[in-house]
């Protein structure tokens, strides 16, 4: 199955929940009597309805139906313009940090239960099979069996792992990794984290000790950090979101359990609100079930199209 079709599986949920009720509305704007009219607000109400409720979220909606609102139609139809729009906030993103010399430092970062350490796993896993030579780091030394749970990953990812005894101090754990991927010629280190609320200040404390031991350590580290939300927590991740990109410098999102929700609309919110790109998603529990995001293939996938 190629990438957009397990995409379009993954999002299947949210787009039975639209695609119905999203192409009656585009049936109904697009007449040919229509096509030469402004979009009026009986279908504008529809369309902000249908978007709210796949957690696309209030201010990305109102965007949405306001663009879409103040374009005349000129014979575009509003599928067109509806995914237009969605692909413009997309792009709006902050772009992905650019290549660095090796090793490059990726911290992954998240609360308790968005599968941010078999995320680690998946991540190793895609870039093993790019060409990369990847080491991970076991700094999540409080969560029982954590760093076996992420032996095991890195083992079916083919991957060194750098671990220490549960309870050792995380900050260390990131030093001996450093060393290590500099001694072994590693051009990436993926460093799998504690997961924590952003309330917790010891432990974002704690986070900010690994960052300033790894930028010690490697110049500029680290380069990316990725911030793992779970998706069928819809506008909830948002606000987490918000919160860990102001305290931990979050230039990522990979979103998680896309397959699991009715609510896939909340990579709209994600980008729209933060500006931040959404990198990869999950659409399953296989270690390649972890999917570089594409805009064009979500949108499609979402609404079920292809151009």
């Amino acid at each position: 199955m190629g990438f957009f079709d397990r995409l379009k599986e993954g999002l299947s949920r949210t787009a039975q929940q639209i695609v119905g009720r999203f192409d009656e509305i585009v049936e109904r704007a697009d007449a040919p009597a229509d096509r030469t009219r402004a979009v009026d607000v009986e279908t504008l109400d529809a369309l902000e309805e249908l978007l709210i409720g796949a957690d696309v979220g209030v201010a990305a909606t109102d965007a949405i139906v306001d663009a879409v609102g103040t374009r005349q139609r000129k014979g575009e139809s509003l599928r067109a313009l509806v995914t237009e729009e969605i692909l413009r906030i997309f792009e709006s993103a902050a772009p992905v940090p650019p290549p660095v010399d090796p090793p490059r430092v990726v911290l992954v970062v998240g609360v308790n239960g968005t599968g941010k350490t078999t995320t680690v796993g998946k991540l190793a896993n895609q870039f093993t099979r790019e060409g990369r030579s990847v080491l991970v780091c076991a700094a999540d030394t409080f969560r029982a069996a954590a760093v076996d749970q992420l032996q095991v990953w890195a083992d079916r990812a083919g991957v060194d792992l750098v671990r220490a005894r549960e309870g050792a101090d995380p900050a260390a754990v990131v030093f001996d990794a450093m060393a290590a991927a500099k001694t072994r010629g590693r051009d990436l280190v993926l460093v799998d984290t504690a997961g924590r609320l952003h309330t917790r200040v010891n432990l974002m404390n704690e986070l900010d000790k690994i960052r300033r031991v790894a930028a010690r350590e490697v110049p500029g580290a680290p380069h990316e950090v990725l911030l793992v939300l779970d998706a069928t927590v819809g506008q909830n991740g948002v606000a987490q979101a918000r919160e860990f990109t102001s305290v931990a410098g979050v230039t990522g999102i990979v979103l998680t359990k896309l397959d699991g929700t009715a609510k896939g609309g909340v990579a709209v919110a994600i980008a729209h609100d933060l500006k931040l790109p959404i990198q990869y998603v999950g659409v399953g529990e296989g270690i390649d079930d972890l999917l570089p995001f594409s805009p064009r293939d979500y949108v499609d996938a979402l609404f079920q199209v292809k151009w």
